[in-house]
C-alpha cells in the first residue's frame, strides 16, 4: 500500500506524526484472527497471536514468521512485565498468565470473588509492577475464540492485580465490553477502550480517561476519543501523548487531548497496534488475517 493512499490527514498536526512516503509492509498473512503484538527489544522479535488458529507466533526480521507456541490456549492481549516477561491473556483458560524465564507459565489471575472471569482480553503493567487487565465476555460468546459459556461476573470489568500479593481488585465495573487499555506517558492516566459496539450499533465505541491516584485508584472516566468506523480494541500511547488506536478503517491517531488528527488506511478491521523496533518508532498492526509494520515519525512510549 503506497504512501499516497496510506495517510488520511484531518489536521496538520498528523504530518509530523508520520513519514512521507513510506509504505505499510505486509509481514505475514496466513492467521485467523490476529491480536495481541508485543515487542521484545532485548531478542529484537515480535510476538503476536492467531486467536482461532491457538497459536502464538513471532517475527523476526528477515527471517520471517515462525511458531512461538503451538497452543496458545485462545491467546489474545499481550505486554511484558517490569523483569520482562510475557504476560498474556488467555480465552480458554479465562485467565491472565506469565509465562517465566524458563518458559513455564504461572497464573496471574483467573477467578474474581470466588467465580470465574469472563474472558481476559487486553493486559498493561504499569512502572510499579501492577497488572491491569480488561475482561468483557468476548471469549465465550462462542466456540470460535474460546469456549462457549455463561458469563459468571455481573459485570464487566477492569482489574488491577498486585502481584506480590496476589490481591485482584475490580478498579472499573460500568463498561460494556471493555477492552484496550493503556497508561498516558507518565502514568497518570489510564485508557480504557469500550468496544460494545461491536454487537450493538447503539452501544459505546469510544475510549474512556481515568486519573490514576497516588494508591492507584481511579476517578473520573471521561470519554477521551470516539471512534468514527468500526470500534477501538487495542491501543498504544507515544511519548508525546498521542493516542493510536485501531479502527475498523485502520489506525486512528487522536492528540492528547482527544482530537482526530489523522488515520492510517490498511485493510481492516484492525484488532491491535504496538510500537517497536531498534527506535521504538515502527508501528506493528495486527488487522484480521494480516501483520503490517508502518515506520512513523513518533516513539512509542510502552515500557520495558
Amino acid at each position: 500500500m503506497g504512501s499516497d493512499t496510506l495517510y488520511e490527514v484531518l489536521d496538520r498536526r498528523f504530518r509530523d506524526l508520520v513519514v512521507p512516503h513510506t509504505e505499510a509492509d505486509l509481514l505475514f498473512s496466513g492467521c485467523r484472527w490476529a491480536e495481541g503484538p508485543v515487542w521484545f527489544a532485548d531478542g529484537q522479535f515480535l510476538l503476536f497471536n492467531d486467536i482461532p488458529n491457538r497459536r502464538t507466533l513471532r517475527w523476526v526480521p528477515d527471517l520471517g514468521v515462525s511458531v512461538f507456541r503451538a497452543d496458545s490456549n485462545f491467546a489474545n492481549g499481550n505486554t511484558r512485565d517490569r523483569e520482562g516477561r510475557l504476560v498474556t491473556c488467555e480465552h480458554g483458560g479465562r485467565r491472565v498468565t506469565r509465562t517465566e524465564h524458563d518458559g513455564s507459565i504461572t497464573v496471574i489471575a483467573d477467578r474474581f470473588e470466588g467465580r470465574r472471569l469472563n474472558a481476559p482480553n487486553d493486559v498493561v503493567v504499569r512502572s510499579d509492577g501492577t497488572i491491569w487487565f480488561t475482561d468483557p465476555t468476548y471469549g465465550i460468546m462462542s466456540d470460535y475464540e474460546g469456549f462457549k459459556a455463561e458469563p459468571e461476573q455481573p459485570t464487566r470489568n477492569v482489574y488491577r492485580v498486585d502481584p506480590a500479593t496476589g490481591d485482584i481488585r475490580a478498579v472499573v465495573t460500568d463498561f460494556l465490553q471493555p477492552n484496550g487499555l493503556a497508561f498516558s506517558p507518565d502514568e497518570s492516566v489510564l485508557f480504557v477502550a469500550d468496544s460494545g459496539a461491536s454487537h450493538d450499533p447503539d452501544a459505546p465505541r469510544h475510549i474512556r480517561a481515568f486519573d490514576v491516584g497516588p494508591d492507584g485508584s481511579l476517578s473520573g472516566g471521561r470519554v477521551h476519543a470516539v471512534i468514527d468506523a468500526g470500534v477501538p480494541d487495542g491501543f498504544r500511547v507515544d511519548t508525546a501523548g498521542h493516542l493510536w488506536t485501531s479502527a475498523g478503517d485502520g489506525v486512528h491517531c487522536f492528540s492528547p487531548e482527544g482530537e482526530l488528527l489523522g488515520k492510517i488506511r490498511l485493510p481492516g478491521p484492525v484488532a491491535n497496534v504496538t510500537f517497536g523496533g531498534p527506535a521504538r518508532n515502527r508501528l506493528f498492526v495486527t488487522a484480521n488475517k494480516n501483520l503490517f509494520a508502518v515506520y512513523v515519525a513518533a516513539t512509542g512510549a510502552q515500557r520495558p
